[in-house]
């Protein structure tokens, strides 16, 4: 984020940056799936972004206790089970819903156990924005892709307390590289099972790479920079611009129009979000979606 004459990119736009990278390859994967497939598409990721952070981190695994091979061992399953699922979500709708349904499992987990009814209004209109989206006529929206992108709200907001958990026994970094090799062990049976071998072809491996340094080199990179500059919370309300830039993303890149009810539904999940973050009493721990 530095180089030698000192220039060093400012917190919040680091933030926005990972965003637009993240959706950018998230994009990209999209485009990827006629040809490889969803299941196929998150183990090319997942396993070249553990190829990458094992080049640039070399994490010394002679020394880890078992307790913390338990600890990093479940947190990298979780993550791919995380990343497995929403893709398997966004093959089956548009990106923007798929990314905003995604946001209610940390929004729940914010929320969680608060008594408060301000906290009461970021639920409701939580789910009032759902259920705009349900598939509850004809509206052509998959039931199958709303309630794929749930569960992965759901192993998000898993993924977001195993991180807490974690991050208090090892260094960030270390966690992140051994996770992402454990995460490989949970997509790459599921992904050789869905024909991962016969359909890949050596000239996949450069949009593979981009793919794995839009979605996971590159935004936790910027993620852990900024989270050293700003607050969580402020980290926490930009985070939830996201739905918004997978919206533009979706429409630029993969040209998905979202309807007017949809629109206003990702509008909803945004500001429940934000809000959520905004009232909360202490800050629940953050974790990129890595």
């Amino acid at each position: 984020m530095e180089n030698k004459k000192g220039f060093e990119i400012p917190a919040v736009p680091a933030v926005l940056l990972s965003i637009i990278s993240v959706q950018a390859g998230a994009a990209i994967a999209k485009g990827i799936f006629p040809i490889l497939g969803a299941m196929s598409t998150s183990a090319l990721r997942i396993v070249l972004s553990a190829f990458i952070l094992l080049l640039v981190n070399r994490p010394n695994l002679r020394n880890l206790s078992i307790a913390q091979w338990k600890a990093v061992a479940l947190y990298g399953l979780t993550l791919g089970a995380m990343n497995l699922i929403f893709y398997m979500a966004i093959a089956r709708i548009p990106l923007a819903l798929g990314v905003a349904l995604e946001f209610i499992g940390p929004l729940v987990l914010a929320l969680s156990g608060s008594k408060r009814m301000k906290d009461f209004l970021w639920v409701i209109l939580a789910a009032a924005g759902i259920a705009l989206i349900a598939p509850w006529g004809h509206n052509g929206l998959d039931l199958i892709g709303v309630l794929l992108a749930l569960l992965a709200g759901v192993f998000w907001a898993a993924y977001i307390l195993l991180g807490g958990r974690i991050s208090k026994m090892m260094d960030g970094r270390k966690a992140v590289t051994i996770g992402m090799i454990f995460a490989s062990l949970v997509v790459l049976p599921v992904a050789i099972g869905n024909g991962l071998i016969i359909h890949l072809k050596p000239w996949m491996l450069l949009p593979g790479f981009a793919l794995a340094l839009l979605s996971s080199a590159i935004p936790f990179s910027l993620e852990m920079y900024a989270l050293r500059k700003i607050p969580s919370k402020t980290f926490s309300i930009l985070m939830s611009l996201e739905p918004a830039v997978a919206a533009i993303s979706g429409l630029i890149f993969l040209h998905e129009y979202l309807s007017f009810y949809e629109w206003i539904a990702v509008a909803l999940i945004i500001i429940a979000s934000a809000g959520a973050t905004l009232t909360a009493k202490q800050a629940a721990p953050v974790a990129p979606e890595a």
